[in-house]
């Protein structure tokens, strides 16, 4: 699912689809991408609406990261259950999963199939443990792990649940039937609710490993932390020229440049002299920074300049003009 606007996610996604919003110099989809294939998953279809052609120009094909990609664009969005109805032709007619586009997360997924099976109901949900259950949807289930009910963003008081639906699904063809064809159709909104109400059992299986649905500009920044100091498992590009720090062969760096892990810098980057760069901190493909800069804890999108003598403490610099996603 790639096809939302991420309103929350602004101004970042005023300039790029949310997928393509770079964490530690890759887009989310990217990291997504790279997950099902660690899990065997190989084919899949991303449905596409807000800036489609950034999505399909990065992952073209989807043989850069060892996928088979198909593409479904939304002239006028569907919602979740609408764009998987929309490729019901692709999904054919076994067991499939659904996976928001732009989640960062290193959850089991070939587990979280095996818990599906083992149920043998029409549909999963994965959920995961939260401290504060005000900020999801929350998911209520039985001894038996039977979804019983749903709560939107309760209060901390009122919630029966500190699970969230985290926005991930595993499903049985026979959903399909469930939902209408050409309109807009929510899984969370309707079609679950409605599943409950006509007592159709399904499940939610609680996940382990890192989640986060990158919801804002904190979260933003936290998820890019995480993915340098090791809290969720990605693949970072470039090479480790030291523990903690990876630098893109194709970037010109000055031997007096000081560097605190963790660090990543991108492709194509020009770091200036005297200049000092501490951790955690993201430098973007083709960043130039000039001489004597101190950058602390930063976000540096691709294409960002800064000036020489300049401090960044803790923000997210970028260029309005730039593609703000990584490259391999």
């Amino acid at each position: 699912m790639a096809a939302g606007k991420g309103t929350r996610l602004r101004p970042l996604t005023d300039l790029v689809p949310k997928p393509m919003a770079p964490i530690a110099n890759r887009p989310a989809l990217h990291h997504i991408l790279r997950l099902l294939g660690r899990h065997g998953l190989q084919e899949v279809v991303i449905n596409l609406h807000h800036f489609p052609e950034m999505i399909t120009s990065y992952f073209g094909d989807g043989s850069r990261v060892g996928m088979d990609i198909t593409y479904s664009f939304e002239p006028e969005l569907l919602g979740t259950a609408g764009g998987v109805k929309n490729n019901a032709d692709f999904l054919g007619e076994g067991t499939f999963l659904v996976m928001s586009g732009d989640a960062l997360t290193d959850i089991d997924l070939t587990g979280l199939v095996a818990a599906h099976r083992r149920t043998g109901s029409i549909a999963m949900l994965a959920v995961k443990e939260v401290a504060d259950p005000s900020l999801y949807g929350v998911v209520v289930t039985d001894d038996d792990d039977r979804v019983v009910d749903f709560q939107e963003k309760p209060s901390r008081e009122e919630a029966r649940s500190h699970l969230c639906n985290c926005g991930m699904y595993v499903f049985e063809p026979e959903i399909l039937s469930r939902i209408p064809s050409g309109r807009f159709d929510d899984f969370g909104r309707r079609l679950l609710p409605d599943l409950l109400r006509q007592q159709v059992p399904f499940h939610a299986h609680t996940v382990g490993g890192y989640w986060s649905d990158v919801g804002n500009l904190g979260e933003y920044i936290r998820g890019n932390t995480d993915a340098l100091t090791g809290r969720v498992q990605v693949e970072l590009p470039g090479a480790e020229l030291r523990p903690g720090i990876w630098v893109d062969k194709e970037t010109r760096m000055a031997a007096s440049v000081r560097i605190e892990p963790p660090v990543v810098i991108g492709k194509g980057c020009d770091i200036g002299a005297e200049l000092v760069i501490e951790g955690p901190t993201v430098i973007g493909d083709g960043c130039v920074l000039g001489d004597g800069a101190y950058i602390t804890r930063g976000l540096l999108l691709p294409g960002s300049h800064v000036l020489s003598g300049t401090m960044v403490v803790e923000g997210i610099i970028g260029r309005k003009s730039s593609a703000t996603h990584g490259d391999e």
